[in-house]
């Protein structure tokens, strides 16, 4: 199916710190811009990185210093170190995960989840950022309205992909949720029809109910088979 991409859904013209930006500026960032990352960028804009609020706060997690044992300080040395950091580039997790604009939404919430990431810098074909995209930035796809889903689903699924007259079925779309009604000539394109409905976007679930003239799912020999009465 064909998914929103990136572009569509990301916030474009991001927030972004450079390597060399101190501590205490990137703190006064995030808590203007009420975001809890930024990317950090290079002069020529390509993402070499990405601060959060996990990052800064290691400075007061250490604020007394690092107890225990030196195993202990071994494992928390990354964490420790960012305490110490004056500037972006102490502080940034790098690499960053960033994902091209031409992606769509589908792979992005299938990224985040993989890299247990709320968001992600959005690159051109370039490398360099043009936007961020997060995880409510994925769920405007749940914005479209009925009728736009409905339209999909008639002209996009049962026209052009399974070359089904529209008129001998029925769509209705509520909230998101779907009813396919209807009949169609094999039994497989009831079900290969639920599958590419429920992949449109903004669809949250679909009632299948409709039927078919022949069970082309059993053999044929059983297909064709009429008992001698």
């Amino acid at each position: 199916m064909t998914h929103k991409k990136v572009s569509d859904v990301m916030t474009a013209e991001p927030i972004s710190v450079h390597a060399d930006m101190p501590f205490h500026d990137i703190a006064g960032l995030l808590a203007q811009h009420k975001v809890s990352a930024v990317p950090v960028v290079d002069a020529d804009q390509h993402v070499v990185g990405v601060v959060s609020e996990a990052d800064l706060l290691h400075k007061i997690e250490y604020a007394d210093g690092a107890d225990g044992t030196v195993f202990a300080r071994a494992i928390h040395r990354t964490a420790i170190a960012k305490a110490a950091a004056r500037t972006a580039t102490d502080l940034m997790t790098a690499p960053a995960v960033t994902i091209p604009g031409v992606t769509s939404v589908v792979v992005a919430a299938k990224i985040m989840e993989a890299q247990k990431v709320k968001r992600l810098p959005v690159i051109d074909d370039l490398g360099r950022l043009i936007g961020i995209v997060s995880r409510g930035d994925l769920l405007k796809v749940f914005l479209r309205t009925d009728a736009e889903i409905h339209d999909e689903i008639v002209l996009h699924v049962f026209r052009r992909l399974l070359w089904i007259d529209p008129s001998s079925v029925t769509v209705t779309v509520d909230e998101g949720v779907v009813d396919l009604a209807g009949t169609v000539e094999v039994k497989s394109l009831t079900q290969v029809a639920a599958r590419l409905v429920h992949g449109i976007d903004g669809v949250t679930a679909v009632n299948n109910h409709l039927t078919y003239h022949i069970d082309d799912t059993k053999p044929a020999e059983a297909r064709y088979y009429r008992p001698l009465v």
